[in-house]
């Protein structure tokens, strides 16, 4: 998945959910950090050292870390242990799910039900340059809107 989307997705939910919490300063970069832990087995570790560490690159691995049950089981562990972390990790973590849910390979958001959401959007092609494009520039109208 194209890291970058999940990146600019993640900045524009913390910048539109900003003036609503009270610490601010936590509230940002953990909902940065979550909207790209679902994509984490690609982030950390390179596709050739994949051969070292092969549940990384199964399918029921991908499924269960793209999918709402643990996203909600981790948010509720936050939620008991980490309260402060617990709001924002849901955010960035369900819209990152939320869009990955709108593309083509979509995601089994209930896991361990095999129920399939599937979008229309081609990860890398113009659909999703566009909605980058669009993300930029809702981005760039909220920091004006908070230095002005």
């Amino acid at each position: 998945m194209f890291k970058k989307i999940h990146l600019l997705i993640g900045f524009f939910i913390a910048l539109y959910f900003l003036p609503f919490v009270e610490h601010k300063v936590v509230f940002f970069p953990i909902v940065l950090i979550a909207s790209l832990i679902p994509d984490l087995d690609s982030i950390v570790i390179p596709k050739k050292d994949y051969k070292t560490l092969k549940f990384l690159n199964s399918q029921s691995y991908r499924e269960f870390m793209h999918s709402y049950t643990f996203c909600i089981l981790l948010s509720t562990l936050l939620a008991f242990f980490y309260p402060i972390l617990a709001l924002p990790f849901f955010l960035g973590y369900s819209f990152h799910l939320f869009y990955d849910s709108l593309t083509v390979d979509g995601i089994n958001p209930f896991w361990p039900l095999k129920v399939k959401t599937k979008g229309l959007i081609i990860p890398g092609k113009n659909s999703e340059k566009a909605i980058m494009i669009i993300l930029i520039i809702l981005i760039l109208f909220f920091i004006l809107r908070y230095l002005f």
